[in-house]
């Protein structure tokens, strides 16, 4: 191996599946468009220009002939120092605003640096060319030119981070991928670096595949943590991601992530929002977890607030969109965007105890609706359905027909039809990306230029649908709206599930209900009296005639508590002895400590797959399970002190374990000093070898003699 670089490591890749050398260059891809998914501090790149060039063998070893230049083909040939097409001395690329970039500009910066690159440093140009330079002595080398940006996450603490340029060099022939480092002068002008240059490269060596990763001239290897990592990051991170990457027989689904909107602008303006709605966490009323609401409702909003910053610039406008959240739930995203100037006001079936907390300015109204003629928002640029549930498929048709002008934006999760539960039609796509495809034919059967994008949230359901244009003129409307009618009608039947008894409603019913949207789970009890004023203005109650298809029912005011805390204690404990019992039958014998401190052996049980376990139990069992929000896993997360849930699989909790964790998991968080003790340890009661632990190091009673009243208990007794 030449001197100049150095091979960090290698990886053997096993390919039953023939994926390679194709797979190679997609897990390359996947580290040139989303170089996040590896290094987390990074924010995402955004792809600047692409390219073709060739690097012709003999001018790599005898270098160009003047006025010959290794370079981009079809491109004009310029004597050194010649202006480039930007009419400045060889001048590359100019940084500056994103997306001004062209391929010419590409070809421009190539140029200069292959010139550069064969008469001042042949032995970086032999480096980028690979081992296919010595099989293919003459043959012209084709080469794929991209020039990206790498975009660090934005971090208070390290605010001089600044997004960094690079330009990859591809060698499909050679099997190689090189990555340039680009530095900037003083008036925005591109060169190239001589440190932090590295190389990912696949081989086939007597039958088999390997990955390496290399450095050249790994003494100017600068890190900087972020963009540039240490050299044993790229060996022990980088390149077993890669190897995991380019045999894996999947495609995804989905789009990019952030594809609609700049990654550098989302970054920046998600920290500003971060810091200064961060402590609505710490004055967090609700039950649900601030952490992951807060945050999410943050990256939605500034995801938005971006969406609509573009738009107003392609419109030539000024004036902030205005908005409707149909089903706001907590009304912190509703809270954000009206904070950042944008009217608006947020509808929801049921009044949150935080939206007390926002202020006069946060409008938000209580109040259920049921699509008809009189659900309509003229006066709104968009409606936004987040996590709507079953008014998610309606939105598209709400918006299309409150004004020509109106758009929205929707992020799916729960699957509902019109009426009822969303029914699967073919077992090819996940049920997700089925759902997905059902919304986004609503949104073209309305009328609109469907538009999809991946967010980024911490949630499995990330995809968001965007209708913001339409397909048809004007004066189209009163043909279109028909089409719209005949799909309705098209689709009536499709629910999974009849509606509820009294969801189809009468005249009397429909005209109790509101115009007003909701969130989460809902019912048709909902009377004229939880009317919003707003909406009554807007267009009042809705005749039965004015209806748009019966049978939609609307989410209950008052939410049923659905996580298997109202099953009866026997039902529990006997389906909770029972899946022991199968864990344990699959014997894992391991040594722990008994009472008197000697040794025994105890049997930690095997592992299970939730759809193992529940092939075990009676169809009746796991009926009573599935009418309980979350069904046999929500069961099983609840008696955690039994079992671990992880990955879809379950295990036996080991208790040994649980008490050297530097930072405690759930159960043991659960478990505070004031209820020390305070229940019987089902292990000391219920497995074969006992409990794990001595009765001292428990924090439950071995027995009923050490069981001490819980604070609850107490305030009970004592109360008059």
């Amino acid at each position: 191996m030449r001197g100049d670089m150095a091979e960090l490591g290698r990886v053997r890749l096993a390919d039953p599946d023939a994926l390679l050398p194709t797979g190679f260059w997609a897990a390359v891809a996947v580290w040139l468009e989303r170089p996040q998914v590896a290094n987390k501090r990074l924010c995402g790149a955004r792809t600047e220009a692409h390219g073709s060039a060739s690097l012709p063998r003999a001018q790599i070893e005898k270098g160009p002939r003047r006025g010959q230049e290794p370079g981009l083909e079809g491109h004009d040939v310029r004597e050194p120092g010649q202006a480039s097409p930007e009419g400045k001395p060889g001048l590359g690329p100019r940084a500056g605003r994103e997306g001004n970039v062209s391929a010419a500009d590409l070809g421009s910066l190539w140029d200069r640096v292959s010139q550069s690159l064969a008469h001042d440093n042949p032995e970086m140009l032999a480096f980028i060319s690979g081992p296919a330079m010595d099989s293919q002595p003459e043959a012209p080398q084709k080469l794929d030119l991209v020039l990206r940006t790498v975009i660090p996450k934005a971090n208070p603490r390290c605010p001089l981070t600044e997004p960094k340029k690079e330009l990859v060099v591809q060698d499909v022939t050679s099997g190689s991928v090189t990555f340039l480092p680009l530095e900037e002068d003083d008036e925005g002008n591109l060169d190239i670096k001589m440190s932090n240059v590295y190389q990912l490269r696949l081989h086939h060596s007597e039958g088999e595949w390997f990955i390496s990763v290399l450095i050249f001239c790994p003494e100017r290897w600068h890190s900087d943590g972020v963009v540039y990592p240490k050299p044993a990051w790229l060996r022990e991170e980088l390149l077993s991601k890669l190897a995991r990457w380019a045999v894996e027989n999947r495609k995804s689904e989905f789009k990019s992530t952030l594809s609609l909107v700049s990654v550098l602008r989302y970054s920046r303006l998600y920290q500003e929002l971060k810091e200064k709605y961060r402590d609505m966490v710490k004055v967090w009323p609700e039950v649900t977890d601030p952490d992951k609401f807060v945050y999410e409702d943050v990256a939605i909003a500034t995801y938005l607030l971006i969406l609509w910053e573009d738009e107003r610039a392609e419109r030539g406008v000024t004036t902030k969109q205005s908005f409707v959240d149909l089903g706001c739930g907590n009304g912190l995203l509703v809270h954000i965007l009206s904070s950042e100037g944008h009217p608006g006001r947020g509808i929801d079936v049921r009044r949150r105890k935080i939206w007390d907390m926002y202020g006069p300015q946060t409008q938000l109204e209580e109040g259920s609706i049921i699509p008809s003629d009189k659900t309509l928002f003229p006066g709104v640029d968009w409606l936004i359905g987040n996590h709507s549930d079953e008014l998610t498929p309606w939105i598209p048709v709400i918006a299309a027909r409150s004004s020509y002008t109106c758009r929205f934006f929707v992020l799916p999760c729960c699957f509902f039809d019109f009426a009822g539960r969303y029914h699967r039609r073919q077992s090819r796509k996940t049920q997700y990306r089925e759902y997905l495809d059902f919304v986004l034919e609503v949104g073209l059967s309305c009328g609109f230029h469907m538009q999809e994008d991946c967010l980024r949230i911490p949630s499995t359901k990330r995809v968001c649908l965007i209708g913001k244009s339409r397909m048809y003129l004007p004066s189209a409307e009163v043909w279109m709206d028909e089409q719209r009618t005949r799909y309705l009608h098209s689709r009536q039947g499709h629910s999974q599930s009849p509606p509820a008894k009294g969801c189809m409603p009468s005249a009397p019913q429909a005209a109790a209900h509101d115009a007003g949207p909701q969130d989460s789970h809902r019912t048709c009890d909902a009377g004229a009296e939880g009317m919003p004023d707003g909406l009554a203005a807007e267009g009042g109650v809705a005749p039965a005639t004015g209806l748009w298809m019966p049978g939609f029912c609307p989410r209950e005011k008052t939410e049923r508590v659905r996580n298997c805390a109202a099953l009866p204690r026997d039902f529990i404990d006997q389906v909770v002895l029972q899946v022991a019992n199968l864990l344990l039958d699959g014997k894992n014998l391991t040594t722990g400590s008994s009472e008197d401190g000697s040794l025994k052996t105890w049997n930690e049980g095997g592992s299970l797959s939730l759809a193992q376990v529940a092939a075990e139990l009676s169809p009746e069992t796991l009926q009573r399970l599935k009418r309980e929000c979350g069904g046999l896993q929500t069961l099983l997360r609840n008696n955690h002190q039994v079992f671990e849930v992880l990955n879809g699989q379950v295990h036996i909790r080991d208790w040994r374990r649980e008490l050297q964790r530097e930072k405690p998991p759930e159960a043991k968080r659960s478990l505070p000093a004031e209820v020390f003790k305070t229940r019987i340890c089902w292990f000391f009661t219920h497995h074969p070898d006992g409990c794990v632990l001595p009765a001292a190091r428990c924090p439950f009673a071995h027995g009923p003699e050490e069981l001490r009243l819980s604070q609850t208990s107490k305030k009970q007794k004592q109360a008059p």
